[in-house]
Order: C-alpha cells, then sequence, then structure tokens
C-alpha cells in the first residue's frame, strides 16, 4: 500500500498490520497522487511543487524526476507495461512521458480548467482524463489526438474517472454528490 501525503512524502505500507514500512522523501511541496506500475517495483508521485518523480520500490530511492507541467501535478498513472506514464496538472494540461528516458513526449491542451484525474485504458491505446470544467476526454495515446468529449447536461465539475477492467466503461465522479458510468463502446450514459 501506497499513501501521498502533504507533508511532502509518499509512504509504503505493509497492509496486513498497518506498519509504515518506508517513507520516500525527495518532493519540495505535498504529493496529490501515487500511482504503481502493474508489476509493483516502481511508483510514482504527482507533487505540487510542478514535478513527478518515479521511485524504486526495491532500492527504495528515486530513479527520476519529471520535469515540464508548470502548477501543482494533481494525478499520475502508468500503462501496464510501465514504459509510459500520463499526468494531469493545474495547469489544464496532460501530459505523456516515456518512463525510461523521462522525456516528455505530448502535451495535451486538455482542459480549461485544473485536470483532476488521468487514467490508461486496458490496452493502453487511449487515455481518458477529467476536469474541474465538467468534461471527461478521450485521448488516442500513440498520437494525442482527442476522441471523444464527454459532458452531461448539468456540466458538474468532475473529480474523477476511470476505465472500467475492461475498459468498455468509464466511472465518473462529479462534484454533485454522483457517479456516473457511460458506455464507451455504445456511446452513452
Amino acid at each position: 500500500l501506497a499513501t501521498a501525503s502533504a507533508d511532502h512524502t509518499a509512504k509504503l505500507w505493509n497492509w496486513s498490520d498497518g506498519k509504515l514500512i518506508f517513507s520516500f522523501e525527495g518532493h519540495e511541496k505535498g504529493i496529490s497522487d501515487v500511482a504503481w506500475t502493474m508489476d509493483s517495483q516502481y511508483i510514482a508521485t504527482a507533487s505540487d511543487d510542478t514535478t513527478l518523480r518515479l521511485w524504486s520500490v526495491a532500492e527504495k530511492k528515486c530513479l527520476k524526476k519529471f520535469e515540464g507541467h508548470t502548477s501543482y501535478v494533481f494525478c499520475c498513472c502508468f500503462n501496464q507495461q510501465g514504459n509510459m506514464m500520463v499526468s494531469g496538472s493545474f495547469d489544464e494540461t496532460v501530459r505523456m512521458w516515456e518512463v525510461s528516458s523521462g522525456s516528455c513526449i505530448k502535451v495535451l491542451p486538455a482542459h480549461s480548467d485544473p485536470v483532476t484525474a488521468v487514467h490508461f485504458s486496458k490496452d493502453g491505446t487511449m487515455i481518458v482524463s477529467s476536469s474541474y470544467d465538467g468534461l471527461c476526454r478521450i485521448w488516442n495515446s500513440q498520437n494525442g489526438t482527442c476522441l471523444k468529449t464527454i459532458i452531461d447536461e448539468s456540466n458538474p465539475p468532475v473529480s474523477h474517472v476511470k476505465f472500467s477492467p475492461n475498459s468498455k466503461y468509464l466511472l465518473m465522479a462529479t462534484l454533485d454528490h454522483t457517479l456516473r458510468l457511460w458506455n464507451y463502446k455504445d456511446d452513452k450514459w
């Protein structure tokens, strides 16, 4: 179990007994999100210091620092292979990163308000992003084109979004206290 904290650290916990295993330190400001690779060898942290960091769980150290966002980095996610990462920020962009080099490979001018969540589809071909602007957008992860913009009639700010495990649905949490399930294949609620 990994947690992000306003105290500038990410912590690794033993889920069975609740004991702290290790505290990852290095960010200059609070951490908003933490993401695991599928093999559980690495975690990424998204911080208010405008950076992301890649950490080795076994070595308990920072391997890379990802720089490019111009405001708080609020969310991050790895693809299943762990070779690509996506992040969202208060700078209203979604950035796609090559993990091995630490290079930003695409900057998507995604939203008109802070980006609140990002997630890869199971096969890694799509990325979904959400924002306080009330939109969810689905992106092609190869070329960064927007495939679909999803908006509810009442347009409430979206606090979180995720693909279902089979990538046929999107689950969205909105600030009007509602969960919305969208069928990607049939293009309907």
